[in-house]
Protein backbone atom coordinates (compact mmCIF):
# COMPACT_ATOMS: atom_id res chain seq x y z
CA UNK A 1 0.00 0.00 0.00
CA UNK A 2 1.55 3.45 -1.23
CA UNK A 3 1.22 6.43 1.26
CA UNK A 4 1.76 9.62 -0.05
CA UNK A 5 2.59 12.12 3.00
CA UNK A 6 1.97 16.01 2.25
CA UNK A 7 4.08 18.41 4.09
CA UNK A 8 6.32 15.73 5.27
CA UNK A 9 8.95 17.55 6.82
CA UNK A 10 6.18 18.75 9.89
CA UNK A 11 6.56 17.12 13.27
CA UNK A 12 3.50 15.41 12.06
CA UNK A 13 4.60 14.22 9.48
CA UNK A 14 8.44 13.33 10.66
CA UNK A 15 6.60 11.08 13.30
CA UNK A 16 4.68 9.42 10.62
CA UNK A 17 8.00 8.49 8.74
CA UNK A 18 9.79 7.42 11.98
CA UNK A 19 6.95 5.51 13.01
CA UNK A 20 7.80 1.49 12.92
CA UNK A 21 4.97 -1.04 12.04
CA UNK A 22 3.60 -2.75 14.81
CA UNK A 23 3.42 -6.85 15.01
CA UNK A 24 0.00 -8.27 12.79
CA UNK A 25 0.34 -4.41 10.89
CA UNK A 26 -0.33 -4.08 7.27
CA UNK A 27 2.89 -2.76 6.01
CA UNK A 28 3.12 0.78 3.65
CA UNK A 29 5.20 2.27 1.40
CA UNK A 30 5.63 5.83 2.43
CA UNK A 31 6.58 8.47 0.29
CA UNK A 32 7.36 11.76 1.86
CA UNK A 33 6.16 14.96 -0.46
CA UNK A 34 7.57 18.05 0.12
CA UNK A 35 8.04 21.65 -1.38
CA UNK A 36 11.62 22.63 -1.32
CA UNK A 37 15.04 20.77 -1.70
CA UNK A 38 15.95 21.91 1.67
CA UNK A 39 12.88 19.83 3.25
CA UNK A 40 14.18 16.67 1.04
CA UNK A 41 17.62 16.93 2.60
CA UNK A 42 16.06 16.82 6.20
CA UNK A 43 13.75 14.51 5.38
CA UNK A 44 16.50 12.30 4.01
CA UNK A 45 18.71 12.63 7.27
CA UNK A 46 15.60 11.51 8.82
CA UNK A 47 15.12 8.36 6.86
CA UNK A 48 18.07 7.76 4.25
CA UNK A 49 15.54 6.89 2.15
CA UNK A 50 16.07 8.75 -1.22
CA UNK A 51 13.47 6.75 -3.19
CA UNK A 52 10.88 7.74 -0.87
CA UNK A 53 10.71 11.07 -1.29
CA UNK A 54 9.35 13.66 -4.04
CA UNK A 55 9.05 17.13 -4.51
CA UNK A 56 5.69 18.67 -5.45
CA UNK A 57 4.59 22.23 -6.07
CA UNK A 58 0.75 22.59 -5.06
CA UNK A 59 0.72 25.25 -8.14
CA UNK A 60 2.04 22.37 -10.64
CA UNK A 61 -0.33 19.97 -11.01
CA UNK A 62 1.74 17.87 -13.32
CA UNK A 63 3.91 17.38 -9.94
CA UNK A 64 1.29 16.30 -7.53
CA UNK A 65 0.06 13.67 -10.78
CA UNK A 66 3.82 12.15 -10.92
CA UNK A 67 3.76 11.81 -6.91
CA UNK A 68 0.53 10.39 -6.65
CA UNK A 69 0.36 8.19 -9.32
CA UNK A 70 -0.21 4.31 -8.14
CA UNK A 71 -0.85 5.55 -4.42
CA UNK A 72 -3.76 4.45 -2.62
CA UNK A 73 -3.93 7.34 0.37
CA UNK A 74 -3.01 10.26 1.00
CA UNK A 75 -2.50 12.14 4.31
CA UNK A 76 -2.36 15.49 4.00
CA UNK A 77 -0.32 17.67 6.32
CA UNK A 78 0.30 21.07 4.46
CA UNK A 79 -0.99 24.29 6.78
CA UNK A 80 0.48 27.22 8.73
CA UNK A 81 -1.12 28.83 11.88
CA UNK A 82 1.69 31.58 11.49
CA UNK A 83 1.09 33.91 8.64
CA UNK A 84 4.04 34.92 6.24
CA UNK A 85 4.06 36.99 3.21
CA UNK A 86 4.89 33.56 0.89
CA UNK A 87 2.36 31.72 3.42
CA UNK A 88 -1.14 32.90 3.50
CA UNK A 89 -4.08 31.04 5.59
CA UNK A 90 -6.02 31.19 2.21
CA UNK A 91 -2.88 29.46 0.36
CA UNK A 92 -1.30 26.87 2.59
CA UNK A 93 -4.92 26.15 4.07
CA UNK A 94 -7.30 26.11 1.55
CA UNK A 95 -5.24 26.38 -2.13
CA UNK A 96 -2.80 23.54 -1.16
CA UNK A 97 -6.10 20.75 -0.17
CA UNK A 98 -7.59 21.90 -3.21
CA UNK A 99 -5.09 21.02 -5.32
CA UNK A 100 -4.41 17.60 -4.06
CA UNK A 101 -8.07 16.53 -3.62
CA UNK A 102 -8.36 17.33 -7.33
CA UNK A 103 -5.37 15.97 -8.07
CA UNK A 104 -6.20 13.32 -6.43
CA UNK A 105 -9.56 12.74 -8.03
CA UNK A 106 -7.62 12.40 -11.10
CA UNK A 107 -5.19 9.46 -9.37
CA UNK A 108 -8.29 8.04 -8.70
CA UNK A 109 -6.95 7.38 -4.82
CA UNK A 110 -8.42 5.20 -2.73
CA UNK A 111 -8.73 7.48 0.57
CA UNK A 112 -7.77 10.91 1.63
CA UNK A 113 -7.03 11.83 4.87
CA UNK A 114 -6.85 15.77 6.28
CA UNK A 115 -5.18 16.47 9.64
CA UNK A 116 -7.03 19.65 10.53
CA UNK A 117 -7.66 21.78 13.61
CA UNK A 118 -10.10 21.97 16.35
CA UNK A 119 -12.02 24.70 16.22
CA UNK A 120 -11.70 24.38 12.36
CA UNK A 121 -15.20 26.21 11.14
CA UNK A 122 -15.94 27.76 7.58
CA UNK A 123 -18.43 30.41 9.20
CA UNK A 124 -15.90 31.54 11.79
CA UNK A 125 -14.86 34.70 12.24
CA UNK A 126 -11.24 33.88 12.93
CA UNK A 127 -9.41 33.29 9.43
CA UNK A 128 -7.03 30.60 10.95
CA UNK A 129 -10.65 28.61 11.64
CA UNK A 130 -12.56 29.52 8.62
CA UNK A 131 -9.84 28.46 6.17
CA UNK A 132 -9.09 25.50 7.76
CA UNK A 133 -13.05 25.07 7.68
CA UNK A 134 -12.80 25.38 4.35
CA UNK A 135 -10.05 22.80 3.56
CA UNK A 136 -12.42 20.53 5.27
CA UNK A 137 -15.30 21.01 2.93
CA UNK A 138 -13.29 20.93 -0.04
CA UNK A 139 -12.12 17.11 0.91
CA UNK A 140 -15.74 16.18 2.41
CA UNK A 141 -17.72 17.29 -0.96
CA UNK A 142 -14.68 15.84 -3.21
CA UNK A 143 -16.47 12.87 -3.35
CA UNK A 144 -13.87 11.02 -2.12
CA UNK A 145 -13.19 8.54 0.79
CA UNK A 146 -11.94 10.18 3.43
CA UNK A 147 -10.91 10.97 7.14
CA UNK A 148 -10.82 14.25 8.71
CA UNK A 149 -8.59 14.66 12.31
CA UNK A 150 -8.94 17.59 14.18
CA UNK A 151 -6.30 17.78 16.48
CA UNK A 152 -5.59 20.20 19.33
CA UNK A 153 -2.03 21.03 20.61
CA UNK A 154 0.65 18.81 19.74
CA UNK A 155 3.66 17.65 22.11
CA UNK A 156 6.70 15.27 21.47
CA UNK A 157 9.45 15.92 19.55
CA UNK A 158 9.83 18.44 17.21
CA UNK A 159 6.74 20.04 17.86
CA UNK A 160 5.87 24.00 18.50
CA UNK A 161 4.14 22.79 21.56
CA UNK A 162 7.33 21.07 22.97
CA UNK A 163 9.45 24.12 22.12
CA UNK A 164 7.11 26.84 23.76
CA UNK A 165 6.87 24.33 26.88
CA UNK A 166 10.84 24.22 26.90
CA UNK A 167 11.14 27.99 26.52
CA UNK A 168 8.74 28.24 28.81
CA UNK A 169 10.72 26.47 31.86
CA UNK A 170 14.38 27.91 30.31
CA UNK A 171 14.33 30.55 33.52
CA UNK A 172 12.98 30.69 36.78
CA UNK A 173 10.35 32.48 35.60
CA UNK A 174 7.69 32.26 32.52
CA UNK A 175 5.36 34.65 31.49
CA UNK A 176 1.88 33.31 30.01
CA UNK A 177 -1.02 35.32 28.40
CA UNK A 178 -3.41 36.10 31.09
CA UNK A 179 -1.75 34.03 33.56
CA UNK A 180 -2.27 30.37 31.28
CA UNK A 181 -6.00 30.40 32.58
CA UNK A 182 -6.88 29.12 28.94
CA UNK A 183 -7.63 24.68 28.94
CA UNK A 184 -5.37 22.99 26.57
CA UNK A 185 -5.78 19.38 25.68
CA UNK A 186 -2.58 18.33 24.45
CA UNK A 187 -2.36 15.29 22.16
CA UNK A 188 1.09 13.44 21.40
CA UNK A 189 2.65 14.18 18.26
CA UNK A 190 2.80 10.24 17.59
CA UNK A 191 -0.59 9.89 18.60
CA UNK A 192 -1.68 11.76 15.65
CA UNK A 193 0.93 9.97 13.51
CA UNK A 194 -1.15 6.32 14.52
CA UNK A 195 -4.23 8.29 13.87
CA UNK A 196 -3.05 9.08 10.43
CA UNK A 197 -1.80 5.61 9.37
CA UNK A 198 -4.45 4.22 10.73
CA UNK A 199 -7.09 6.45 8.75
CA UNK A 200 -5.57 5.35 5.29
CA UNK A 201 -7.00 2.10 5.37
CA UNK A 202 -10.50 2.85 3.63
CA UNK A 203 -12.69 1.05 5.97
CA UNK A 204 -11.31 3.04 8.69
CA UNK A 205 -13.04 6.24 10.29
CA UNK A 206 -14.75 6.50 6.45
CA UNK A 207 -16.15 9.94 5.53
CA UNK A 208 -16.34 10.86 9.17
CA UNK A 209 -14.36 13.83 11.01
CA UNK A 210 -12.98 13.42 14.52
CA UNK A 211 -11.50 15.23 17.17
CA UNK A 212 -8.43 13.54 18.23
CA UNK A 213 -7.75 15.02 21.21
CA UNK A 214 -5.85 14.25 24.58
CA UNK A 215 -6.45 12.47 27.32
CA UNK A 216 -6.63 15.65 29.97
CA UNK A 217 -7.60 19.75 29.69
CA UNK A 218 -5.70 21.06 31.59
CA UNK A 219 -5.15 25.26 31.78
CA UNK A 220 -1.01 26.28 30.35
CA UNK A 221 -0.46 27.23 33.38
CA UNK A 222 -1.04 23.72 35.11
CA UNK A 223 0.43 22.39 32.00
CA UNK A 224 3.92 24.75 32.86
CA UNK A 225 3.78 23.63 36.50
CA UNK A 226 3.72 19.85 35.93
CA UNK A 227 6.21 19.80 33.41
CA UNK A 228 8.44 21.97 35.83
CA UNK A 229 7.22 19.32 39.06
CA UNK A 230 8.73 16.54 36.77
CA UNK A 231 11.77 18.00 36.24
CA UNK A 232 11.96 18.62 40.19
CA UNK A 233 12.07 22.34 39.73
CA UNK A 234 9.50 25.21 40.92
CA UNK A 235 8.22 28.35 38.26
CA UNK A 236 6.76 31.57 38.56
CA UNK A 237 4.42 32.69 36.50
CA UNK A 238 3.92 36.56 35.14
CA UNK A 239 0.80 37.46 33.06
CA UNK A 240 0.68 39.10 29.93
CA UNK A 241 -2.57 40.66 28.87
CA UNK A 242 -4.31 39.44 26.51
CA UNK A 243 -6.59 42.67 25.82
CA UNK A 244 -3.22 44.65 25.58
CA UNK A 245 -1.68 42.15 22.95
CA UNK A 246 -4.37 42.16 20.90
CA UNK A 247 -4.29 45.55 20.46
CA UNK A 248 -0.37 45.46 19.57
CA UNK A 249 -1.34 43.21 16.70
CA UNK A 250 -3.81 45.42 15.35
CA UNK A 251 -1.76 47.74 15.28
CA UNK A 252 0.87 45.31 13.39
CA UNK A 253 -1.77 44.10 10.85
CA UNK A 254 -3.03 47.79 10.22
CA UNK A 255 0.30 48.29 8.64
CA UNK A 256 0.35 45.13 6.85
CA UNK A 257 2.83 43.25 8.48
CA UNK A 258 2.78 39.26 8.95
CA UNK A 259 3.55 36.89 11.47
CA UNK A 260 2.03 35.92 14.91
CA UNK A 261 -1.67 38.14 14.25
CA UNK A 262 -5.11 38.19 16.41
CA UNK A 263 -6.33 35.00 14.84
CA UNK A 264 -3.17 32.63 15.99
CA UNK A 265 -3.79 34.68 19.76
CA UNK A 266 -7.09 33.44 19.59
CA UNK A 267 -5.82 30.04 18.27
CA UNK A 268 -3.02 30.08 20.38
CA UNK A 269 -5.56 31.01 23.67
CA UNK A 270 -8.88 29.41 22.96
CA UNK A 271 -10.39 26.52 25.63
CA UNK A 272 -10.16 22.97 24.68
CA UNK A 273 -12.33 20.49 26.32
CA UNK A 274 -13.56 17.64 24.19
CA UNK A 275 -14.21 13.73 24.89
CA UNK A 276 -11.17 12.14 24.32
CA UNK A 277 -12.63 8.87 23.76
CA UNK A 278 -15.03 9.04 20.57
CA UNK A 279 -12.02 9.60 17.97
CA UNK A 280 -9.62 6.85 20.18
CA UNK A 281 -12.15 4.09 20.40
CA UNK A 282 -12.92 5.08 16.57
CA UNK A 283 -9.41 4.44 15.68
CA UNK A 284 -8.53 2.05 17.94
CA UNK A 285 -5.73 4.23 20.04
CA UNK A 286 -4.52 4.21 23.61
CA UNK A 287 -3.72 8.05 24.10
CA UNK A 288 -0.09 8.57 25.83
CA UNK A 289 -0.81 10.02 29.17
CA UNK A 290 0.25 13.61 30.06
CA UNK A 291 3.31 13.17 32.33
CA UNK A 292 5.03 10.96 28.93
CA UNK A 293 3.92 13.62 26.53
CA UNK A 294 5.79 16.26 28.89
CA UNK A 295 8.73 13.70 29.05
CA UNK A 296 9.17 13.17 25.44
CA UNK A 297 8.76 17.13 24.81
CA UNK A 298 11.71 17.40 27.13
CA UNK A 299 14.10 15.01 25.76
CA UNK A 300 13.65 13.09 28.41
CA UNK A 301 11.03 10.26 27.63
CA UNK A 302 11.59 6.09 27.71
CA UNK A 303 9.96 4.43 25.52
CA UNK A 304 6.56 4.15 26.37
CA UNK A 305 4.03 1.63 25.29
Amino acid sequence: MKVIITGANSAVGQAILRRETAPGEKAKALVAAVRSTRAAEQIRSLRGDVNGIVQISYEEPGSLDAAFDGASAIIHLAGVLVETPDSTYERANVASTRSVVEAAKRRSVSKLVLVSATGADENSSNRYYRTKGEAERLVRNSGLCYTVLRAPLLLGPGTAGAAALARNLSGPKAKLIDAGRNLQQPLHVDDLAYAALTSTDKSVAKNRTLDIVGPASLSERQLLERAAQLLGREIRVASVSKRLLRSVLTVRSYFGMRGFSRDALDVVTADTQLNPQLAASQLGIQLTGIDQMIRDSLGQGTKHE
